[in-house]
């Protein structure tokens, strides 16, 4: 993703960008989509159609956003992918991670992308722990995944189809539906 991005040339704006929003480099915006005052979309970024970002969001270089996804006031997401139809309540934090469709995060859910001691970051493939070779990679969230307020993901970890966490939820593991097995 971060070298197609990096590809990007001059901006395009099919949508609204009110007074007081910044846009700095290669970005791309969807038409229908809105964004707000306060907020600063740093490219290479590319926003979908029928968007609401904002106020006072920070949409930093190598993100993609789909279509009809709703960014609350506050929220930061950095080199990061966001499928469509998803909503990033308030206050919350996006690195280096996918977020599948039609994800729910509640306000203040971090995606954690490194570790404290600078090391590579571990995820589980088949329950093994194996290096991914990178020092900053936040999570993985399938479709449909609800974080309750307050979720913290540890990085490189992955949760599935349909999870939901509760609130204040630390998620140190991958997580999956009632009754998965692996096959």
């Amino acid at each position: 993703q971060e070298f197609f991005m990096r590809q990007m040339n001059g901006q395009t704006v099919a949508g609204t960008v009110e007074p007081g929003a910044t846009l700095s480099g290669p970005v791309q915006i969807g038409k229908g989509t809105v964004v707000r005052a306060g907020s600063y979309i740093e490219g290479p970024v590319i926003i979908g159609q029928n968007c609401s970002i904002g106020p006072n969001c920070h949409i930093r270089e190598c993100s993609s956003i789909g279509n009809n996804v709703r960014v609350g006031q506050g929220v930061e997401i950095k080199n990061s992918i966001v499928m469509s139809n998803c909503l990033l309540c308030h206050l919350a934090y996006v690195g280096d991670s996918v977020v599948g469709e039609s994800c729910n995060l509640g306000a203040g859910t971090v995606t954690a992308n490194t570790r404290h001691d600078g090391g590579p970051i571990h995820s589980a493939i088949k329950g093994k722990l194996m290096d991914t070779g990178r020092t900053k990679l936040g999570a993985i969230l399938s479709d449909s995944v609800h974080t309750g307020v307050h979720t913290t993901i540890y990085p490189g970890r992955k949760l599935w189809p349909g999870v939901h966490t509760l609130p204040a939820s630390v998620v140190d593991r991958d997580l999956f539906p009632e009754n998965w097995t692996w096959t």
